[in-house]
């Protein structure tokens, strides 16, 4: 991915270019995987004028366009990442919540080939892996 500028970045997707989602698009860059709550906290710390709708606005205004990309592990808040148009999966570690970007599943499996494809013709697909990260794993073995 070649890094460009918040501008560069929504005027190539056709969204006008505003403040705001400037400081979303600085956040989400600063903080890949994080709620929109997340996102409004950092923003607030540039732009303490900004309110909670905008940041909203912004989010659900790039994911519209292609420019985030929006990720909902089961009973977890909804995260935003930049990383778009590849076919990447997540792991997300059941203790405290770290999410970290895997490529591609590989093996037996491939991750675009179902073993049922019901007629669908696949396009992509959306794989969460859940476990411990290593630092929840060593705490649990110390306990």
């Amino acid at each position: 991915m070649t890094i460009v500028t918040a501008p560069e970045a929504i005027r190539a997707v056709g969204l006008r270019v505003t403040d705001s989602r400037a400081a979303v698009y600085a956040a989400l860059r600063a903080r890949p995987h994080a709620s929109a709550d997340d996102i409004f906290a950092l923003v607030a710390e540039a732009m303490p004028q900004a309110s909670r709708q905008s940041v909203y606005n912004a989010l659900n205004d790039f994911a519209d366009a292609g420019l985030a990309r929006r990720i909902e592990p089961a009973g977890r808040s909804m995260l935003f990442e930049l990383r778009v148009g590849d076919n990447h999966h997540h792991l997300v570690c059941t203790g405290c919540g770290r999410v970290e970007d895997v490529d591609c599943a590989v093996g037996h499996a491939p991750c675009l080939h179902p073993s049922d494809d019901h007629g669908f013709a696949v396009v992509s697909a959306e794989v969460t892996y859940w476990g411990r990260c290593a630092a929840c794993a060593a705490i649990d073995t110390a306990a």
